[in-house]
């Protein structure tokens, strides 16, 4: 199995730890496609099920009771059918992000349970960027323009939304370290530098996970 030259990296994020900032900018130094809300386009092209239906999928995990509830909820018919709208819009998500983890020569995938999705891969590096709460905080007001009465609101509700989203579909918690090859704060370093730092672990992962997959 020849992966050389192919690599892909997700990002999974606290709100306001900067993880989609720097997810474009891996892929503009990288110099390969990014998938955030690109991704959500070709969920809704290849299934057929609306974007802004697959979009609200991950903000309804906010109550984690309602959401698992609405989960559990199929139709009663026999296959696929039988799979309830949050379910089948997953099952979309997963084959998806397969098709372009193996189609694609190299690319950068932020949010959608990338990193559970592509846990097998000896190509993928799988990322959690996180921050102190200051720092997202300050982030979130002048970096993304959200007011600062509301930005904690924000923050929590956001980060509970993926954590619950993440728990139902994969059995895992979200933001555990042992779910990704590497976990930083980005509080303490400038993009740039995570960038680099993220593209030299990579590098040697890869390197380390590919010769271990070759000798199997």
């Amino acid at each position: 199995m020849n992966t050389d030259n192919k690599r892909v990296i997700t990002i999974s994020r606290e709100f306001g730890s900067g993880g989609r900032i720097i997810g474009r900018r891996l892929a503009e130094k990288l110099n390969v496609p990014y998938y955030d809300k690109e991704l959500l386009d070709k969920i809704a092209e290849e299934s057929g099920f609306s974007r802004e239906m697959i979009a609200g999928a991950e903000k309804r995990a906010k109550n984690s009771f309602l959401y698992s509830l609405a989960s559990a909820m199929g139709t009663g018919e026999a296959g696929p059918e039988s799979l309830s709208l949050n379910e089948r819009f997953f099952l979309a998500q997963f084959d998806t992000i397969r098709k372009l983890a193996e189609e694609e020569e190299s690319c950068v995938i932020v949010g959608r349970c990338a990193d559970y999705i592509l846990r097998d891969l000896p190509y993928a590096t799988n990322v959690f960027i996180y921050a102190e709460e200051a720092d997202k905080i300050k982030r979130a007001v002048e970096e993304y323009g959200v007011p600062e009465e509301s930005v904690k609101k924000l923050m929590k509700d956001t980060d509970k939304a993926r954590a619950n989203y993440y728990a139902y579909h994969t059995g895992r918690k979200w933001g555990d370290p042992v779910n990704y090859h590497i976990s930083i704060d980005s509080g303490y370093l400038e993009v740039e530098d995570l960038v680099d730092l993220i593209i030299e672990y990579s590098k040697r992962q890869i390197r380390r996970g590919t010769t271990i997959w070759d000798e199997k």
